[in-house]
């Protein structure tokens, strides 16, 4: 028997934070770059020159590619019983935790979810793997499920152990 993915995509709003993220990221390490450009008084420059065309040609292909194929990965399902994802990118996880085992529901918005109206929902449950996240929610989507969560998992029996 094969699992099926989880029914629900995040918002597609997230495609365009995880594009700024990673093109805030490269101008990161573009600026050390730069940084290590001007205080290295060598002669020869190639190694700057090819340095700088791969960490451009890496940092497109990641911008363009990394949020487009993590959005299509990326998915999550809430049933009476259960919270499912799936994440990834390159590694993908698929983790089910039963609402018995649900120790904390929190919701996070960084300063770029806030300007996208975006937030992730954190799932503490009792396992060694540690908690379920489900990034790139729209607000109220994510509001939502906080709050169902953390209704069924109130009213499960057991003790989240």
């Amino acid at each position: 028997m094969q699992l099926r993915e989880p029914a629900n995509l995040v918002s597609p709003r997230a495609v365009r934070m995880w594009t700024v993220e990673a093109v805030l990221g490269a101008l990161f390490l573009g600026a050390a770059q730069v940084g290590w450009w001007l205080l290295d008084h060598a002669a020869d420059r190639t190694l700057h020159v090819v340095l700088a065309v791969a960490w451009l040609v890496l940092s497109t292909a990641y911008a363009i590619g990394m949020p487009r194929w993590r959005y299509r990965v990326h998915r999550w399902e809430a049933t009476r019983h259960a919270i499912y994802t799936q994440t990834g990118w390159l590694n993908q996880e698929r983790r089910i935790a039963p609402l018995s085992r649900v120790q904390t529901v929190d919701l996070e918005r960084g300063p770029l979810a806030q300007l996208f109206g975006l937030a992730t929902v954190t799932v503490t449950t009792a396992s060694a793997a540690g908690p379920l996240e489900i990034a790139g929610l729209d607000l109220e989507v994510a509001r939502g499920l906080v709050d169902t969560l953390t209704t069924a998992a109130v009213a499960e029996k057991g003790d989240a152990t």
